[in-house]
């Protein structure tokens, strides 16, 4: 993809090359069309407030969005470290592509999320016989 800057190639291939037009951002239109905001694997640049580092320290990190909660945003970077940045040193995150489509159009997310909210409810539920020594979840009231 020759839109793409040279550090970010790789980490596009690495994702099996998808065809970046079909995920592109929605900006415009009716409301239920738009489609924005970062995503899983999105391939991002991120500016870091330089107080927060050290003298010398590239304020730019750069590579693939894993996760994004309230308080860290998770980045496999470009060196292939895995790190998590505390949005309080955060500046500006550029978006340099989108590599999966927008959360409510992707399907294979979407799934993933289903399978985990089983296997998480499963879980409890073990935990729960457990520490309980009894088997009364079915039991309503």
């Amino acid at each position: 993809m020759s839109d793409l800057p040279d550090w970010a190639k790789s980490m596009w291939e690495e994702l099996g090359s998808p065809e970046l037009s079909e995920v592109e951002s929605v900006h415009t239109g009716g409301l239920m069309g738009r489609r924005h905001g970062l995503r899983k694997d999105d391939i991002v640049e991120i500016q870091l407030d330089a107080r927060s580092l050290r003298e010398g320290d590239d304020t730019w990190v750069r590579g693939r969005l894993l996760s994004s909660g309230k308080s860290s945003i998770e980045l496999l970077t470009i060196e292939r470290e895995h790190i998590y940045l505390a949005r309080e040193v955060i500046v500006k995150i550029v978006l340099i592509t989108h590599t999966r489509p927008a959360y409510i159009d992707d399907k294979e997310l979407l799934e993933f999320e289903r399978a985990d909210q089983k296997r998480r409810s499963n879980l409890h539920e073990k935990v729960e016989k457990k520490t309980k020594g009894n088997d009364d979840s079915h039991l309503w009231g």
